[in-house]
């Protein structure tokens, strides 16, 4: 494979040379000249050096012009006024002065990303193109710089010959060609392409992505500094027009045409535009209109520009391309790779904890009133394997956030290997020895695996900011990248792209990553979810082998394997510590069992009778399977919903309710099942049109619109309801009868309400919908005790008049409520029955939904 690229990438090197050589001639063939020729390759070098920040960095920069135009007004006022007759100088100095500009503007707005950090280079372009324009005593304004002359005599090379000058600029094209491809196949330019494809997993390894994206301006400034003053050597002048965002712009385009994903891409999108613009001005002086055109086209249709386009014909006509994704093959070979208990758990033999390794004290966090980690406080043993659990809403993942520092601290203070590592940020934490995985999958999914855990194992390294060590050549890089590989079980896919690779095999991937970085410390989010039971064992035998060898503080909503494998368990309520210590005696804890399955006081709380149920079901989801990219969330998910009841959905945190609902209203459609409303069909349907059908959801976290005031948020959903064609039931006058509170509280503005306030407002919201099926998730989590007992009211009295679909971590407080019950867990039913058979078995309660 690698004999065949190598190959491939010869064969394009060639392919170009024999093109330059021959292109002035065949352009002086097509009635142009050889002075187009050397604009095709100034654009070439200029869309090149572009790409380096749009292709391997991900950075949209809307000033590039800039650095085009200090090039060239550089190289032509030095020539002009200190070295007439001369080309090496004054093209170094236009090429330093670019890259001055460079690392100024760079260190600027690097302090910005996304749409800010193009909004700051577009801005910066334009105020160099003012003070341009303006500055008439030394850049000569609107009319530019003249005077400006090749030397005649150049290595004994006459460069008034635009031929000859033609194959100089070749010759520098080609020296930018090799020394930009080098650059991006060293390490430094593997990273850049780590950090395109996911910053925070780039941090999170070890590096600092601002340094390494405001490098990255530099050399791009500097290699489209050194274009710009051949640019003026090839008109004879410097003009302003270079330094406007429209020139940037085109310098956009011309990347994305010819392909940002590709090396070569750019240099063909640039001689694409010059000759666009050399054809069709001879025709029209509006042929930027077409050019725009063919911009769009390729934005819309081919974003990968035309050499994806030659890519996707070359792979059709070989039959190479397969669809889906790469079976999971690796998982038995990860557990093969690495020693695995013999009896399967934590009762097998090891040797004793360490000493202390890790602690926080108070840690705190606040997310405006709401306290999502409240003076947490552990202590963790070198070699330990310290689970962290907790219901829906606990401060689990928060709590990691704070300790990596991905989120700030209100308070609190984090020591590892009795540092304090408080005030660190998430790169310098990781290279002091504490890697961390995810909630939500993340490794560089348009890398190999390989180059994944590469890019990682290059982090603890000296190479790591290498600009010119070709990684393929790093031995030692490699050796422990393959080591990595097998000890994951992931050598079979060495070469697939991640992005690829089966959910399992992604996940175990991220583990690899963690492991590469030579950690004393793992810190493990969730990395069993969304996998299928045999998965799960085998990945929890693969971190229960590697406690001992390293500390791992792990998060995960599985408790068998939690239990199975843990030295320690904490676990958090509210974002409190409630309970710590052994499996067997978190699982004994009545506060653990109560956090879990609930413990409200029910006596003084008297249910509404359950209705008569109708013969016809309003709802019916048959055997629905739904995924989030790859994760298989729902498995064949069954239930069914009559007229006038109020169902539970029950579950342990992670099992997959909140995607049942998303599933049911179309956020989250299921890829394969059934979901029937009312007799109709709506599996397939938008989640606009299934609203419009009568299903209202009361979303987890309220999603109230901050801006507007109760009476603005219900009156929004009324004018829905009206447009529905529903009949209108719930008036907001209705609304305050129900919620008096709500009333009272009209004017106010969402952003400026209670926890409670908020929860009444998202049920009524819903309500205004006026629909058949009301669906609730999680309406008690975070409330006060006296709140939550008004709300419970609140619903009970609403059973008389709609049908409802509750979710929620409370399990005495739904079944109180329920006629009937659904239990998931894993995302398959697990329970299907009345809701006063669980109140009444509480060894059943707890079988379901305890610890």
């Amino acid at each position: 494979m690698r004999r065949w690229l190598l190959f491939q990438s010869g064969a394009a090197n060639l392919a170009l040379l024999v093109v330059l050589l021959v292109l002035p001639y065949a352009l002086e063939n097509l009635k142009s000249t050889a002075l187009m020729a050397s604009q095709i390759l100034i654009f070439a070098v200029i869309s090149l050096a572009y790409n380096i920040l749009l292709g391997y960095t991900g950075l949209l920069s809307f000033g590039h012009g800039m650095f085009l135009g200090m090039g060239m007004y550089g190289a032509t006022l030095v020539h002009i006024h200190l070295l007439k007759g001369q080309l090496v100088l004054p093209v170094l100095v236009g090429t330093a002065l670019a890259a001055l500009t460079g690392a100024v503007v760079g260190f600027l707005v690097m302090r910005r990303r996304g749409v800010y950090f193009a909004l700051l280079t577009l801005a910066f372009t334009q105020l160099f193109f003012t003070i341009c324009y303006r500055w008439t005593d030394v850049t000569g304004g609107e009319n530019g710089l003249s005077g400006l002359k090749r030397p005649d005599s150049f290595l004994g090379l006459d460069l008034r010959s635009d031929y000859t000058f033609y194959y100089v600029c070749m010759v520098a094209l080609l020296a930018c060609i090799l020394l930009i491809r080098r650059m991006l196949d060293a390490p430094f330019g593997r990273v850049l392409q780590a950090i395109r494809d996911n910053e925070v997993r780039a941090a999170s390894v070890g590096y600092n992505p601002r340094r390494y994206r405001h490098v990255a301006v530099i050399i791009s400034g500097t290699f489209v500094g050194f274009a710009g003053a051949l640019f003026a050597y090839v008109n004879y002048f410097a003009y302003p027009e270079v330094f406007h965002s429209a020139f940037s712009g085109t310098i956009v385009a011309m990347t994305i045409v010819g392909g940002m994903r590709h090396f070569f891409g750019p240099i063909v999108g640039g001689a694409v535009y010059v000759f666009f613009q050399d054809l069709l001005s001879s025709y029209t002086k509006h042929w930027m209109i077409y050019f725009g055109l063919m911009f769009m086209a390729f934005i819309l249709f081919s974003p990968n520009g035309i050499l994806g386009i030659l890519e996707g014909l070359r792979d059709r006509l070989r039959n190479n391309r397969r669809s889906g994704t790469v079976k999971d093959v690796a998982l038995a070979a990860a557990v093969a790779a690495v020693p695995v208990e013999d009896n399967g758990g934590r009762n097998a033999a090891r040797a004793p904890l360490g000493e202390e390794i890790f602690r926080t004290e108070g840690v705190t966090k606040r997310f405006g009133a709401l306290v999502a980690v409240d003076g947490v406080t552990i202590s963790v043993r070198k070699g330990e394997l310290r689970s962290v659990i907790g219901p829906n809403g606990a401060g689990k993942t928060t709590l990691f956030n704070t300790l990596t520092g991905n989120l700030a601290k209100d308070g609190g203070r984090v020591y590892f290997k009795g540092a304090d590592i408080s005030d660190l940020e998430p790169y310098q934490i990781a290279n002091r020895g504490i890697a961390r995985s995810f909630q939500i999958l993340s490794i560089f999914k348009d890398l190999t695996v390989f180059e994944n855990l590469r890019v990682a194992v290059q982090a603890k390294t000296p190479y790591r900011f290498s600009f010119l060590a070709a990684t393929d050549e790093l031995m030692t890089v490699n050796r422990e990248a393959e080591r990595i590989l097998h000890q994951v079980g992931l050598m079979a896919l060495r070469d697939q792209t991640a992005v690829n690779i089966s959910h399992g095999d992604q996940r175990l991937l991220e583990i690899g990553i963690t492991l590469a970085m030579q950690p004393e410390l793992l810190m493990l989010d969730e990395p069993l979810a969304g996998l299928a039971a045999k998965e799960r064992v085998k990945i929890a035998d693969l971190i229960r082998a590697l406690a001992g060898k390293h500390t791992v503080i792990l998060i995960d909503h599985d408790i068998d394997q939690i239990l199975n494998i843990s030295d320690r368990i904490t676990v958090l309520h509210q974002g409190k510590v409630i309970a710590e210590g052994s499996p067997d005696e978190i699982k004994a804890n009545p506060l653990v069992q109560e956090a879990y399955i609930g413990g409200f006081d029910r006596k003084h709380l008297v249910s509404s009778p359950a209705r008569r149920r109708a013969e016809t079901p309003l709802l019916e989801v048959d055997r629905i399977n739904t995924f989030y990219g790859k994760s298989h969330i729902l498995h064949d998910v069954s239930l069914t919903i009559y007229p006038g009841e109020l169902v539970c959905f029950l579950g342990r945190n992670g099992a997959g309710k909140t995607t049942t609902l998303h599933s049911i209203i179309g956020l989250t459609p299921p890829l394969h099942g059934e979901i029937r409303f009312a007799g109709a069909q709506i599996a397939r349907l938008q989640a606009e049109h299934i609203s419009r059908r009568g299903i209202m959801l009361v979303p987890q976290g309220r999603r109230i619109f901050p801006n507007l005031t109760v009476q603005e948020n219900l009156q929004i959903a009324l004018m829905q309801a009206g447009r529905n064609g529903h009949a209108v039931e719930w008036t907001p006058d209705r609304i305050y009868q129900l919620l008096p509170t709500l009333g009272q509280l009209r004017h106010r503005r969402g952003e400026q309400m209670s926890g409670g306030e908020l929860q009444m407002l998202a049920i009524g919201r819903a309500l205004m919908g006026n629909g058949k099926l009301l669906m609730l998730d999680e309406p008690f989590e975070g409330l006060a005790p006296a709140i939550v007992e008004g709300l419970w009211k609140v619903i009970n009295d609403l059973k008389n008049e709609i049908t409802m679909l509750l979710v929620e971590q409370n399990a005495d407080l739904a079944l109180a409520l329920g006629d009937r019950a659904y239990v998931i867990n894993n995302g398959k039913i697990e329970y299907e029955g009345a809701a006063r058979a669980l109140i009444d078995n509480h060894e059943l309660r707890v079988k379901l939904l305890g610890v």
